[in-house]
Formats: C-alpha cells, structure tokens, sequence
C-alpha cells in the first residue's frame, strides 16, 4: 500500500479515538479504549489468553532482531523474579552508528504534522494492545508483578497512558495555526502584511530510561509523548526488564516502516552485564529529551549533569497518610491494607509513613488508641492475606534482591506490629514472596525519625505516633517538601482539618486522596483523568500527563514573507 493511501487508511482508523482522548483529558472523565478483563481479548486480531501464553513462550531463548543500524553484538541475562531464565537475547548497539541513523528519518516525521504522527502512535498502541496477553507475561516475569495486575498496569493501563501522552503532545502542537496572515495599519500608508508559516520542530533524539518494576507505564508516557512531537526515540531498558520495552520497539519500529516512515525513529538500546550505558547515553549531544524513573539518586545526577537534554524524571518520595479520625473504621483499614499489600509494596504510590495521633483517634466504632489502630490494621492485612493464594495473587513476587534486605533491615528498625512472612508460590517455587511488615515509630524521637523521613521502596510500612493531628499535619508538610510524595493520603470526619491537609497538600504540590475506602485506592491513578504526581516536589519534576509534560519537547519555528502584492 502507498504511503499516502496509508495516512488516509491510519487518519480514518484513529482520528475517533484521537477525537475521544482529547475530550476525556477536557472532561476528566472516565474513558479507556483498552479492555481491562482478559476475557476482552481474542477477536478482530487480538490474542486471547492462550495465545498470548503460547506466544510469550516462543520467545523464551531467542534472539530479537530488529534490522536497526549498528548492531556490534548480542546481549541478555534476564531472569524472572518467579525463578525463570528468559534467555532472550537482543541488539547492542554501537552509538556512534545508530545515533546518526536515527537522527535521519527526523526530517520526514517532522513534516508529517501533528495528525499524522498521532495517529501512526496510536496504530502502535492497538498493534501492542492485540497483543497484550503477550505483553502480560513479559511484564510478568521482569517485573514480579503478579499476572492480573501485569495484565492490567502493563497492558491497558501502560497503553491508556501512552495515548494520553499523544493526546497533550496534539493539543500542544495545535495551538499554534500552521500559517497566519498578518496585517498592521500604517495609517495614510499602505499596510504592512506578512504571511507566516509555524512548524513545530523537534528538539533531537530522546532517551527513554526505563525502570525494573513497571516498564511500560512509566514507559510510555514519555516514548510516545516525544515521539508524537516528532522526536526519534531511544528506549535504553533496565537491564532486569528489557524483554517488554523491545517488544515495544518491534512493534513501534513495524508501524513506522508499513507507514512509510524511517524505522530508525525508533531503536532500543540494550547493554552489557554490568555496563551502565545511561550515564554515557545521557550526557551524549544527540541526546536532547531525557525521562527516567527510578531513584533518586541518578535522577539528581540526570537533571544536574544532562545539560543539554529536557530532562524529565520521577524519582522517589516518602509518600504519607494521616488518620485524624473515620467515619467508616473499617472501610479505612481494608483500604490501606490493601494499598500497602498491593505488589509487595513495590509502587512509586504505595504508602510508607502512616501518621497517627499517640492519643488515639474518634471512628464510628467509638474512640481507638494509637496502639489499637496499628493491631486493628495488622489484622486487617493479615486477613487479607491469610490465605497464600489469594496473597500470591496481590503480592506477586520481590523484585530483586536489595528490596528483600530492605524489608528484613525494617524489623530492626522499631517496635514490630506485623511481622513479615514467607509465602511459596506452588506455580514458581523459585519465587521470593513476602507480606508486608508494620514497624511502629515515634514522631518524637530523632532516632525514629531517620528511618522515616527516609524512603524504604518495597513492602515496609511505618505507623508513626505524632503528639496531635496539627503535629502530623505539620510532618506531612515538612515530609513533602524536604523528600517529595508522589501520593498523599489522609481519613478525618473533621472538616476543618480536611482543610488543613488540603491546604499543605496545595502549598507543597502533592495528590491527596480523602477518606477512600472503597474499591479505588491512593496507590491508583486513571489515565485522562488523575495526573500522577505534580512535578512540584521533590518526588518528580514532571506530571503524567499535563501540558508540561509535552510542550518543551518541540519548539515552534516561524517563517515569515511578505504577503502577495506587497512592495
């Protein structure tokens, strides 16, 4: 098929999904094109649940090779976190050759225009979202996620927040006409008149640096944010978990080719055992967009010594609930409990510090001390975990081996009210699965307040008695802005102090949810509707998804004439 009968094909296919994106980030309502239930899956192309199996173990031991440029060797070594060697090997590349190739197709995916790179985003988004049982697996065993939440946060959840990316970088990229006629009277003079012409352009080559526990949704965003401005992207994978993010490059690079475009607009960088390309990746001059997620530590490094890049990170936060009091006890604690047990803790979302007045709080079930809100909420994790099928399905699996000493050191660390246990997992004997340990700390003490005021990633959680509410409301503030939240939580029946929380949550630019206790939790966020994290403190200094997010990765070029006529 021509190219040109391609953009007609591609147009006529997505721009009613464009159009619906765009009015799901105006409305903020709910709205997701991609399926959440497995059994969605199968029809018109997609791969129902066997397939997507039978697929995913097809490419146990083989090579991926994707044709890109540069090419100098084959690199691997994954293994899952449930005890399986993938044994997918894939393209090292020589930067000096692949940089140059991709940097060359950037000329004819600029002058497609907005529309057209939107909708060749959103054909790669349906290709990977036929596949998503396939992708499930993938994330699944470089994850640890347990197979429903990789199914769902790896596939149409990652994919929802792809085309939320592609939605902003349209509206964005729109605002500006592509030519404008000008006019300005000179009075008894003849006018003056120009005719102008706005092209966005991108910024160069942008590196997506991906993370261990959730390749593709926090991948994404940002891959198809640069791509739909025009920019080549990138993809440099953790070294735990590549096999997702090259599935991703296969299909994204398939898409572009059958489009017409340059293929190279898209590549993935893979590495060595022990290589660390980011650093040199990073600070290279072709290199002009940068989004990472993971510690803090490197994503400090990146936004100092990336100079030449638009760097976007989401780094790490100690992310906090405050019980003032519950007009539903119990509907609190089966909703913390379940946010705290959810992938073994193992979420940029997930709560660490719960605050807790020392002298007990009001609830519908009369007043609880500090003491018996902790056992309370212990039970409650305890029963929601007892039984080990159940809990193999929330857990999944320890990612790796320095969140496991993590959760060991946290028993050391204070007062133990839930001790963390061993689960097996019949299916995986070789995974490592945890529960979740409650460390009980006192907001007073200097000691205590070392371990958290700082962020302990994976199942560990501290229930901290703070002398009043006004004095947790005062922690909270301080914990935002000295260590950043990517989440807030926080249960009053008060609404003066719902005032409070709020106003800190404001003053500090962090997410706050109030009072949940039903089915949606503080470690969740809806794409087209929640932005996840603020960009406003220190945990990231980027949104998913926001303007910001999008508008600094294309500058606008204007080239003006002289109108017709016009001496």
């Amino acid at each position: 098929m021509a190219a040109e009968l391609t953009t007609h094909a591609l147009i006529a296919k997505h721009r009613p999904t464009l159009d619906q994106a765009l009015e799901a980030i105006r409305t903020r309502a709910y709205w997701s094109p991609h399926p959440e239930h497995p059994k969605a899956y199968g029809e018109n192309g997609s791969l129902d649940m066997a397939a997507g199996k039978a697929a995913f173990d097809a490419l146990l031991g083989t090579r991926l090779d994707f044709g890109q440029p540069g090419t100098d060797d084959w690199v691997g070594g994954e293994t899952s976190p449930y005890g399986i060697e993938l044994g997918v090997t894939y393209p090292h590349a020589d930067l000096d050759e692949l940089l140059p190739a991709m940097k060359a197709g950037q000329r004819a995916w600029r002058d497609a225009g907005a529309e057209m790179r939107a909708v060749v985003c959103l054909e790669t988004l349906k290709r990977i979202s036929d596949r998503t049982h396939e992708f499930a697996h993938a994330v699944m065993h470089t994850s640890g996620q347990a197979f429903m939440m990789a199914f769902q946060a790896g596939g149409p959840h990652a994919q929802d927040r792809g085309l939320e990316a592609v939605a902003y970088a349209y509206v964005e990229q729109v605002r500006t006409p592509d030519t404008a006629e000008w006019t300005k009277p000179q009075g008894k003079r003849d006018p003056l008149a120009l005719t102008k012409q706005f092209t966005p352009v991108p910024r160069g080559v942008s590196l997506m640096i991906g993370c261990n526990t959730f390749p593709t949704w926090n991948g994404y965003p940002g891959l198809f944010a640069s791509l739909a401005t025009g920019n080549a992207v990138l993809v440099k994978p953790h070294p735990r978990a590549v096999l997702p993010l090259a599935l991703t490059v296969q299909v994204a690079r398939e898409v572009l080719a059958e489009a017409g475009f340059d293929p190279n607009l898209v590549a993935l960088a893979a590495e060595r055992p022990g290589e660390g390309i980011a650093k040199t990746l990073a600070t290279r001059p072709e290199i002009r967009i940068i989004d990472y997620t993971g510690s803090t530590e490197f994503g400090d490094w990146l936004e100092a010594n990336a100079r030449q890049a638009q760097v976007y990170t989401e780094k790490a936060g100690v992310n906090t609930v405050l019980v003032d009091s519950a007009a539903d006890y119990k509907g609190m604690l089966s909703n913390l409990a379940f946010s705290l047990s959810l992938y073994s803790g193992q979420m940029c979302t997930t709560p660490q510090n719960l605050l807790i007045p020392r002298d007990g709080i009001r609830t519908d079930e009369g007043p609880k001390t500090f003491d018996e809100v902790v056992a309370d909420l212990a039970r409650a994790v305890d029963g929601l975990l007892g039984d080990d099928a159940r809990a193999n399905a929330l857990l999944g699996a320890i990612v790796n081996p320095d969140v496991k000493a993590r959760l060991e050191a946290a028993a050391g660390l204070g007062e133990v009210a839930l001790a963390s246990r061993e689960i097996s997992n019949p299916e995986f004997p070789d995974a490592v699965v945890r529960t979740p340990v409650i460390v009980k700390l006192d907001g007073a003490k200097p000691d205590d307040e070392a371990a958290y005021m700082s962020e302990c990633f994976g199942p560990v959680s501290f229930a901290v008695a703070v002398d009043s509410t006004a004095d947790g409301v005062e922690l909270l503030g301080r914990t935002i802005r000295e260590k950043g939240a990517m989440t807030v939580g926080a249960y009053t029946s008060d609404g003066e102090v719902e005032g409070a929380i709020q106003e800190v949550c404001l003053e500090e630019a962090a997410q706050l949810s109030l009072n949940l206790t039903g089915g949606v939790y503080v470690n969740q966020t809806a794409a087209f509707s929640d932005f996840h994290g603020s960009g406003g403190n220190p945990a990231a200094n980027a949104a998913l998804c926001d303007g910001a997010f999008v508008a600094n990765r294309f500058r606008v070029v204007e080239v003006r004439r002289e109108a017709e006529g016009q001496a």
